[in-house]
């Protein structure tokens, strides 16, 4: 079906032809939509357990689709195991100038200089308590990033107090610092600044857990950019630290191989040049945890073989986005078909 729509959203401005989608997607979780789009997209069980939780598949959506909530219900129609909202940001911001995305069709890539824009987290944990009032069926986690004007040095402050704040909501949680779209903000993968921010988060959690009972999981994204070197230092501080997974990865900088006129463009790119880069880094994170925390592979999913790669990698999870934008939504149930298949 998606392929006779294509053609005209693609004559859309990408960042045009994002909000349309999200907003059709959101009417689509009022019933009877609802009803039709499950038994349209239905994927077959298959059931994965990860950071103590059961996901009835092992893909889901990646951050940066849904930044404020808005269509959980709509999005977990499409098949998806888990979904990621967010990137949430504490107080609200506009993002970077726009343009911002690009398509980049020849290369079946997208290039985006988002920069977190959002609703800010008081209006994400409105939208959080109503879905927690109703039945859901798939695991929803919630991506956290830092406001643009806040210092590095301040960032775990950010951090925290987004913690405190979904700690309780959300199925599990994802510290972003791995964005190429906020000044700075990779520099927190770095071994010392990220001691001091993942210290801060396990420190304040342990108080919370004290306090209240009981804890989302947490997780950490990382960049495709990082020096093998970086990737081993960051790893052992979030094993260090008590985190509870890796998400590997975010967009990258990277820009070999390009054809397309928007190839020059500023931000991350996404989609099938990543694929190559986000195994490899994914290859060396899953070695480098060797089991003790789970991994979910991100980058370059753009069929289900892409999908059955990144797992058999190593892989407990995986994630998609802009496979979406040149597959469609059906992508998560072919997906799902060809690894019950398999």
């Amino acid at each position: 079906m998606y392929r006779f729509f294509r053609p005209a959203l693609f004559k859309l401005d990408p960042e045009n032809a994002h909000q349309l989608t999200l907003q059709l997607v959101r009417l689509a979780g009022y019933q009877p939509i609802r009803a039709i789009l499950q038994k349209i997209y239905a994927a077959p069980e298959k059931p994965v357990d990860a950071f103590g939780l059961r996901f009835k598949n092992p893909v889901g959506l990646a951050a940066g689709y849904d930044k404020d909530g808005v269509a959980v219900r709509g999005l977990a129609a499409l098949g998806f195991g888990h979904l990621e909202i967010g990137t949430v940001t504490p107080r609200p911001q506009p993002g970077n100038p726009k343009p911002r995305i690009f398509r980049l069709v020849e290369d079946e890539a997208v290039i985006n200089r988002m920069g977190f824009p959002g609703r800010g987290a008081q209006y994400v944990s409105g939208q959080m308590s109503v879905v927690r009032q109703r039945p859901r069926s798939v695991i929803l986690g919630l991506n956290l990033g830092k406001n643009k004007d806040t210092p590095l040095e301040e960032a775990a402050g950010d951090y925290v107090t987004l913690m405190r704040q979904f700690i309780f909501m959300a199925d599990f949680l994802t510290i972003n610092i791995s964005s190429p779209n906020t000044v700075g903000l990779r520099r927190l993968q770095g071994r010392e600044m990220l001691e001091q921010l993942l210290g801060a988060i396990a420190k304040e959690r342990q108080e919370i857990a004290l306090g209240r009972g009981g804890s989302a999981p947490i997780l950490v994204k990382l960049a495709p950019d990082l020096s093998e070197e970086e990737l081993d230092d960051a790893i052992d501080v979030i094993l260090r630290t008590g985190m509870d997974g890796i998400i590997a990865t975010n967009t990258t900088l990277a820009r070999e191989g390009l054809r397309s006129k928007h190839q020059g463009e500023t931000g991350g790119l996404s989609g099938l040049p990543l694929t190559r880069r986000a195994d490899e880094v994914l290859a060396q994170v899953v070695k480098k945890v060797s089991g003790q925390i789970p991994v979910v592979g991100v980058g370059g999913i753009m069929s289900p073989e892409d999908a059955q790669r990144k797992l058999d990698l190593g892989a407990r999870l995986v994630q998609v986005y802009t496979g979406l934008v040149y597959a469609g939504p059906g992508l998560v149930k072919d997906i799902v078909k060809k690894l019950r298949k398999l």
